[in-house]
């Protein structure tokens, strides 16, 4: 059986069909958009946990924008233009480079960072618990934790003629890092060399001087570019054999020796809540900066044999992970 239909009705019918794809695309247009801009690697995965305890999925309520400078920060600033310009409904913005460059940008648009700074100090807000404006977001507070990785590493080898600290002269925490650690190994009567590297090359060349000059420790100083090579710096470390501290324990669980840091995967789950906070309606000026509730220490002991190294009980006692 056969169906007639009209011009009109068939005009109609071709309209409504061209317009289909118009009215979806439309539907994905709505979705609220999220700027992700970041100077480096970051936990992606306890992220994107955190949103959808907020209510959020990439791909079904909401977009993602991801920009990374992939350590080189001086892009950052374009970066957050660009996010700016896309009328992004939230920047998510971390380490501090890349929130400074989002407040630069925009004061309008709301911002939520996770930073390893003192974010008053730092410029990004007024005070912890009534940022103001148009930020908030998360501080794990690594810059404050360099004695006490030094302290750590003091128990672990309490007679090294020469400890060295890697840290990158383009990190916003540099100048309090070498100077926590200048007071430190004073405290401990340590000597202490201080590296600058900001590229892998750069890395490389730190690791040949500090062996050169005989240093039998290394402390390594928080930054994002050096958390994307952690697995460069382990390998390192090890075919060194130099015992090595760092803030986070991503170093350790892949072949690092100790770590000491705030629980990043918690921290940025929590970044994630504090995006669908935002994206529900809540002010950033109304939500407080979330500071860290624990700390951890985690030991590779596979690590610690391969490189010779025997392990205080008193520091596995203290350890809330031991990597066997």
């Amino acid at each position: 059986m056969s169906v007639n239909i009209g011009r009109r009705q068939g005009l109609a019918f071709v309209a409504g069909l061209a317009a289909w794809p118009l009215a979806a695309r439309g539907q994905r247009q709505s979705r609220l958009v999220i700027g992700y801009l970041t100077a480096a690697n970051a936990p992606l995965a306890a992220f994107h946990d955190g949103l959808r305890e907020a209510g959020y999925t990439e791909g079904q309520n909401v977009t993602i924008e991801y920009r990374s400078a992939n350590g080189q920060y001086d892009r950052l600033p374009a970066m957050a233009a660009e996010l700016v310009a896309r009328r992004v409904d939230v920047i998510a913005a971390s380490p501090t480079p890349a929130a400074l460059a989002a407040k630069a940008a925009t004061t309008t648009i709301p911002i939520v960072f996770s930073v390893g700074t003192d974010p008053v100090q730092a410029g990004l807000v007024a005070s912890l618990n009534r940022p103001s404006g148009n930020l908030t977001g998360l501080s794990f507070f690594t810059f404050a934790l360099m004695k006490k990785r030094i302290e750590l590493l003091h128990d672990l080898v309490p007679q090294s003629p020469l400890v060295a600290v890697l840290v990158n002269p383009a990190n916003e925490n540099v100048q309090s890092d070498r100077k926590s650690a200048q007071e430190a190994a004073l405290a401990f009567e340590w000597k202490i060399q201080i590296f600058d590297a900001r590229t892998a090359g750069e890395i490389d060349a730190a690791f040949a001087a500090l062996v050169q000059m005989g240093a039998s420790a290394l402390v390594l100083g928080n930054d994002p570019f050096f958390n994307s090579r952690r697995d460069q710096i382990a390998q390192l470390a090890i075919r060194h054999a130099i015992p090595t501290v760092v803030p986070l324990r991503q170093y350790v669980a892949a072949g690092g020796l100790m770590s000491y840091g705030a629980r990043i995967d918690d921290t940025f789950r929590q970044f994630g809540v504090y995006i669908g906070r935002v994206l529900n309606g809540e002010k950033p000026g109304d939500l407080p900066v979330m500071l860290p509730s624990k700390f951890e220490f985690v030991i590779n002991l596979q690590t610690a044999r391969i490189i010779g190294i025997k392990v205080p009980p008193t520091l596995l006692a203290l350890a809330d992970e031991v990597i066997e």
